[in-house]
């Protein structure tokens, strides 16, 4: 049986700095949800978890954004107007969108804590600042 290679792991600064965040996001925000669960209720664990979920994925899209965004203007560097494609534009106003109908379902359909999905949306502030204390003793690469 052939099994596919992995892919290949980036030593670029900001890839490796982006994974760490997205998984201190994850672990930070699933710890509180557990925490939570057990010391409040499961329900408003769920909305904590349900929250960081939702982080986690608006960090991954603003970072892809950004990634096209770059690579758009660069591609076009030296040119007297550049131009920017109207996907990145639709991808930075949609992730609001879909986040804000996402939350709107959890909070009126299944009866969700709405400032338990709040404090989920905090873990990626949470990861961001782990990364930077990281960043900061463990030294910059």
């Amino acid at each position: 049986m052939n099994v596919p290679p992995l892919p290949a792991v980036s030593d670029d600064p900001h890839a490796r700095f982006s994974r760490r965040i997205q998984w201190l996001t994850i672990v930070l925000g699933f710890l509180g949800a557990a925490a939570i669960a057990f010391a409040i209720s499961a329900r408003t664990g769920a909305g904590v978890a349900i929250g960081t979920l939702l982080a986690w994925l608006n960090y991954r899209w603003l970072d892809r954004g950004l990634g096209v965004l770059v690579s758009a203007a660069t591609a076009q560097e030296g040119s007297p107007q550049p131009r920017v494609p109207m996907g990145v534009y639709v991808r930075f106003a949609g992730r609001y969108v879909l986040i804000g109908v996402l939350v709107y379902v959890t909070v009126s359909i299944l009866h969700v804590p709405l400032l338990a999905v709040v404090g989920g949306l905090l873990a990626l502030g949470a990861g961001a600042m782990a990364e930077s204390l990281y960043e900061l003793f463990a030294g910059s690469p």
